[in-house]
């Protein structure tokens, strides 16, 4: 019989109040070891407070809060500790020699999981780039780099996933699940819950209701939870209803670990249709739309001086939901911003003849009867001394949401989590996520019937997020949703198209799982082709000198020289990092030069090609 897990963390009737707020009331719960905890909650009932007073970083105003004896206890927060005066590899490494830190997996597997390889090729001087100029996303991963490295009997991590892409959560996700630590984890991320965690805690109103297994099971026992009890309003628990309906019809990866009676679950959501009628707002997203969106023809979009998409072809049709991914730096963002200038050109009458931003080649038509809506990443300022409800009757007083659904702008700010009282805050007043509702309140207000959402989901709590969902999905129109947050894009949209960085856009029919699949064979091919032979790798198709230009001719011999030089220094670092295969801080030098060659010969390939096509 196996041992009783021990207790690492106990809060006994601990209390904690901020003003006139009570925060946690009469709290009592534990962690014990191998826990996997996901905290969950609306924006400013407790989640934070509950890990700080957990892990003594604040003291509790009543009760009492018990830490296992010698207890090894590390807490990323929102806001990192860092010395902006120190380096990344003071703040990682520490005084670790190289020849130590390169020879431990765990490190060597943080750094490529955040940063994408030993050297960061991210920041400019590498492990040596000094972290004051850094932006908040960069410091953020360097914390928890830091976190990571270490071996803790506890971890607590406070919004991990923040300023994370698709791969970087992937990678979190799996390294989070070989870790032998106990884990507590707030996060507004529905598919880290669910692959991460094996118990949610839903902080409310001062009270934690605890749930076995990760997010589809907690949403699973609190619509039985409601059902039975009857606590909760028809609204809400219809919501819950709704996201219970879901979560059921979705991937079976959703529903692997249900923890109570499946019968109920099932019961609950007999009569539930699907969330969305597709047909029905196919319909109605023709009629208000037309059949042109946005039709794109050999287009090739620029950001300064690196070109990211490359004689795109593409259509936006009436109706389409459409998820956005890929890397960083690859598009997603220009390509957005680039549609929405020629939509504003088209509203303002513009005729000038000039190009949408970033479009320096190609064609953009835009349909007549286009409204597009753009939620940026930035949030909108707002004179501050308006109130909540004002700042959307400013928009509009009544909204059509389609299928014969109107709201009006009280009503619709209630559905986002504004109340009565809060309908007369001061936009000054509000918190981030806050402010994030209200920006995408006024969008709706607006009646669009092309919406772009670039990373809807930053700062806000999974409440709200269910909430955009459920209008969202009643909506009638084209919707283009660039996210992180992957359970958001499954969630919201029909097809996903993925920007790998090779100027190309692709349409993926397995989704999600498809591009972390194809990201991982990118990787693996460029594995292999550093490791291959140098001559194969040169070979390239014959063209008769007399069908180029002599210019050309030249080029391509200038080139063909420097190819030979580069395979040769190519072939002397694999031969180097075989003879220095014990000392892992050279072969961590020669990695990084050998990333440079590889660049560089691709870059003399890429033109020799051009030359031989442009005769």
């Amino acid at each position: 019989m196996a041992a009783p897990a021990k207790n690492l963390v106990n809060l006994e009737s601990v209390t904690k109040v901020h003003g006139t707020r009570t925060l946690l009331d009469g709290l009592s719960l534990g962690v014990s070891e191998g826990d996997r905890i996901g905290v969950v909650g609306r924006n400013g009932d407790g989640k934070t407070t509950l890990i700080r007073v957990l892990t003594g970083l604040e003291e509790a105003d009543a009760g009492r809060v018990v830490h296992a004896g010698g207890l090894r206890v590390d807490v990323l927060t929102q806001h990192d500790s860092l010395d902006p005066a120190a380096t990344v590899r003071q703040e990682i490494i520490g005084d670790r020699a190289d020849h130590e830190w390169a020879g431990d997996a765990r490190i060597r597997d943080v750094l490529t999981g955040l940063f994408g390889g030993l050297d960061l090729p991210g920041f400019a001087d590498g492990l040596d780039t000094v972290i004051g100029p850094l932006s908040g996303g960069e410091r953020r991963r360097i914390a928890l780099a830091r976190l990571l490295i270490a071996e803790q009997d506890l971890l607590v991590l406070d919004e991990p996933t923040n300023h994370l892409d698709v791969e970087g959560i992937d990678w979190l996700a799996r390294h989070l699940g070989s870790r032998r630590s106990a884990l507590v984890c707030v996060t507004h991320d529905r598919w880290f819950l669910d692959t991460v965690c094996t118990r949610i805690w839903d902080v409310q109103r001062g009270t934690v209701h605890g749930y076995d297994g990760g997010y589809s099971d907690y949403v699973f026992a609190r619509a039985e939870r409601e059902r039975i009890a009857a606590t909760e309003e028809s609204k809400r628990q219809n919501l819950m209803r709704k996201e219970l309906a879901w979560l059921r019809r979705g991937a079976p990866a959703r529903t692997s670990k249900p923890r109570f009676r499946v019968e109920a679950a099932n019961a609950l959501i007999a009569d539930v249709p699907a969330p969305r009628d597709g047909a029905e707002l196919m319909r109605f997203a023709n009629a208000r739309l037309g059949k042109t969106v946005f039709d794109l023809e050999d287009v090739t979009v620029r950001a300064g001086e690196k070109t990211l998409l490359t004689d795109l072809t593409w259509q936006l049709g009436p109706g389409d939901r459409i998820g956005l991914v890929g890397v960083n730096g690859a598009g997603k963002t220009s390509l957005l911003r680039a549609l929405a200038d020629a939509a504003e050109r088209q509203t303002a009458g513009a005729e000038d003849g000039t190009a949408p931003r970033g479009v320096v080649s190609g064609t953009v038509r835009v349909g007549r009867t286009v409204r597009l809506a753009y939620l940026s990443q930035e949030v909108a300022e707002l004179d501050p001394t308006w109130r909540v409800l004002q700042a959307v009757e400013r928009v509009r007083g009544r909204v059509d949401l389609g299928k014969g659904r109107e709201m009006t702008a009280g009503q619709l700010c209630e559905q986002f989590g504004f109340g009565n009282e809060k309908q007369w805050t001061p936009v000054g007043d509000l918190s981030g996520g806050e402010r994030r509702r209200l920006q995408i309140l006024r969008l709706l207000m607006d009646e669009p019937n092309v919406l772009f959402l670039d990373e809807p989901t930053n700062d806000l709590d999974i409440e709200t997020l269910t909430q955009l969902e459920d209008v969202l999905d009643g909506w009638p129109g084209s919707l283009v949703v660039i996210s992180h947050d992957r359970y958001f894009v499954e969630r919201t949209t029909d097809r996903v198209f993925a920007l790998l960085g090779d100027g190309r856009l692709r349409m993926l029919p397995r989704g999600v799982d498809e591009y972390l699949e194809r990201r991982a064979a990118v990787r693996s091919a460029e594995g292999e082709r550093i490791a291959a032979a140098p001559a194969a790798e040169r070979e390239r198709p014959a063209t008769s000198p007399s069908q180029l230009s002599r210019e050309a001719q030249k080029e391509q011999q200038r080139i063909e020289r420097q190819l030979d030089k580069l395979g040769d220094r190519e072939t002397r670092l694999h031969e180097s990092m075989a003879e220095h295969s014990t000392d892992f801080a050279r072969v961590a030098e020669l990695d990084a030069e050998l990333r440079e060659v590889v660049e560089r010969r691709e870059e003399l390939e890429t033109r020799w090609l051009e030359l031989a096509e442009g005769a």
